[in-house]
């Protein structure tokens, strides 16, 4: 029986067209089915609403719902509140927040979000919310400032 080359190559495209969720595939893959699930624009949306609510984050909030690189980097920098980009004092709160469009990049594992902060005497700031979208559960992971 003579065997010709593209044999090998036909069967590797097949193999390779299959759903990972096969169970040849999903009994090889080590990773959890649960643990796989990857947050969608959608929950990150409701998540960064609800975290920065119209005033900011709450106390419980800034304890349990942010990465433990975001609580190092407020750390570091106690001048200032890192959540909201701005100065701890005065002690002042935005009058109101309002979360943008969420964008994922699925490839990069992470969402994220511009939030624009509305402060008085029609001042106003934004800044860049991100999410991992495997964080289990979901928290925020980073907030660069806009300038």
């Amino acid at each position: 029986m003579k065997t010709t080359p593209y044999g090998l190559g036909a069967l590797l495209l097949t193999l390779l067209a299959l759903p990972a969720q096969t169970p040849a595939f999903a009994a090889a893959d080590p990773t959890p089915v649960g643990a796989r699930h990857r947050h969608t624009a959608l929950e990150i949306s409701t998540f960064l609403t609800s975290f920065y609510g119209h005033h900011g984050p709450s106390a419980h909030d800034r304890a349990q719902r942010v990465s433990q690189q975001l609580k190092e980097k407020q750390a570091h920098t106690p001048g200032s509140d890192v959540l909201l980009c701005a100065q701890k004092e005065p002690r002042n709160e935005p009058r109101d927040i309002v979360v943008g469009p969420v964008t994922v990049a699925q490839s990069a594992g992470v969402g994220w979000a511009t939030v624009t902060t509305h402060w008085g005497a029609g001042q106003r700031d934004t800044f860049t919310a991100y999410v991992r979208l495997d964080s289990r559960p979901i928290k925020l992971d980073d907030v660069i400032c806009a300038g």
